[in-house]
């Protein structure tokens, strides 16, 4: 796998990357995920302060996998065998193993023949 240069991998949570995985510059893959509400997400721990709460869900590329730079993958994704993700796109669902995903937020725009 290659992992180009500039990414942040917010490893909170448990990052697996596939074999023969590209992964262009300035990728960003976040496994911390707050809740919405303020009254949920800031709370007082027992010390009396203001404390943030925060869970993780893990990211998931599978193997041949080609993410183009400046992506942004959320908690929670996986993103399958043979897929591609295009530049810039925002991965805010899972994508299936031979697709061709992109935009904000990331759609399927067509399936790969498999070889």
């Amino acid at each position: 796998s290659l992992i180009n240069m500039n990414c942040t991998l917010l490893d909170t949570g448990k990052i697996t990357i596939g074999e023969n995985t590209l992964i262009g510059p300035d990728v960003k893959i976040y496994t911390a995920v707050h809740p919405v509400s303020a009254e949920e997400r800031i709370y007082t721990d027992e010390t009396g302060r203001s404390a943030i709460r925060t869970q993780t869900a893990p990211v998931v590329i599978g193997n041949h996998v080609w993410i183009g730079g400046g992506a942004i993958i959320l908690p929670g994704v996986t993103i399958g065998d043979n897929a591609v993700v295009g530049a810039g796109s925002v991965v805010t669902k899972s994508i299936l193993g031979n697709a061709v995903a992109c935009g904000n937020p990331c759609v399927v725009k067509k399936i790969l023949e498999k070889n």
